[in-house]
């Protein structure tokens, strides 16, 4: 892996965000010379510490993917990951039009910039798994319908689709991972809407209640932030998979209630259950498995941290460091 990434240049967008930051951590271990771009757009996650040990070492980049002038900081780039955008479900169905305009137009504008900049840079988009909505069987792999329930999985799954276009139309060498339940250090503790197991753990460290809506028995699988930055990077690095999606997971699914009472067993709280609120009935997709074989074939990854050592390091790192995040 260092092989392919060292003195290489990378370009993370949204990179002082959870997903981003820990990638950029990973890269400037393995010696590339790395920049981040982020808007800081105000309540999602956009957090200068994140990245703190490698500030020295990552340029950071002040723009919005909406820019038109983004081709001027793209020149020369080797490698994209594209981590930018609006990611609130809620927020979506309260504000369409900021969530289409970034994850739409925004990443038409950014496309354009990278065609007109670095066209041989390899990209990996980020997807997820609220692409697929309600599912019509288990296990979900690649092959399944788009079948959004809210208009952030409409537009990640645009944007999505907007990428395979320029690879197929200019040759730009994408690939996209669709992310299940992604935790763990550096996630954003303000809010429930960009990520609900993180939340969790901070009403847990602050002794709060811990609201499950209706019995909790709906599944989801749960992947640490660790295992899914070494999948964008072993994506990244294999050329073969330049124009295919695939699934990431963990390949157990757990009921949201167990995950709730492993937090509270690692960081306190108390459990409450509660009637569904009307805007998250609506948006609510059911138990979701994915299937991960694909990629599991195409890179050799496999999920490697335990549920309960996750959460454990998770409540380390900000028992540590709550001052930043809180």
């Amino acid at each position: 892996m260092r092989k392919k990434y060292y003195r290489k240049n990378v370009l993370i967008t949204g990179g002082l965000g959870f997903l981003g930051s820990n990638l950029a951590h990973e890269l400037v271990d393995l010696g590339a010379r790395v920049t981040v771009l982020d808007c800081l757009l105000p309540g999602h996650g956009a957090n200068y510490f994140n990245l703190a040990g490698i500030s020295q070492r990552v340029k950071v980049v002040k723009r919005d993917i909406r820019d038109k002038g983004l081709a001027r900081y793209l020149k020369g780039q080797h490698f994209i990951f594209h981590f930018a955008g609006h990611t609130s479900h809620v927020d979506s169905m309260k504000d369409p039009f900021l969530d289409i305009d970034i994850n739409c137009r925004g990443n038409a504008v950014f496309l354009e910039a990278v065609r007109a900049a670095c066209p041989k840079a390899r990209i990996i988009y980020c997807g997820t798994r609220a692409q697929y909505g309600r599912l019509d069987y288990q296990r979900v792999d690649e092959k399944h319908a788009f079948k959004p329930v809210d208009v952030y999985g409409a537009s990640k799954s645009t944007g999505e689709m907007l990428f395979f276009v320029y690879q197929r139309a200019y040759g730009l060498r994408v690939s996209s991972l669709r992310l299940t339940n992604a935790y763990g250090p550096r996630h954003q503790m303000e809010s429930a809407k960009f990520g609900i197991f993180n939340w969790f753990i901070r009403l847990a460290m602050d002794n709060s209640p811990l609201p499950i809506y209706g019995k909790g028995e709906q599944k989801r699988d749960f992947l640490y932030v660790d295992d899914v930055v070494r999948a964008f990077l072993l994506l990244g690095a294999k050329e073969k998979t330049v124009g295919e999606a695939y699934n990431l997971g963990c390949g157990k699914a757990i009921s949201f209630r167990k995950m709730v009472e492993l937090v509270q067993k690692e960081a306190g709280g108390v459990i409450e259950y509660r009637a569904w609120p009307k805007e998250r009935k609506m948006i609510e997709t059911g138990d979701f498995l994915a299937n991960y074989g694909k990629f599991a074939k195409a890179t050799g990854w496999q999920p490697r941290m335990p549920l309960e050592q996750g959460i454990r390091w998770t409540v380390d790192y900000y028992r540590a460091n709550k001052k930043h995040y809180w």
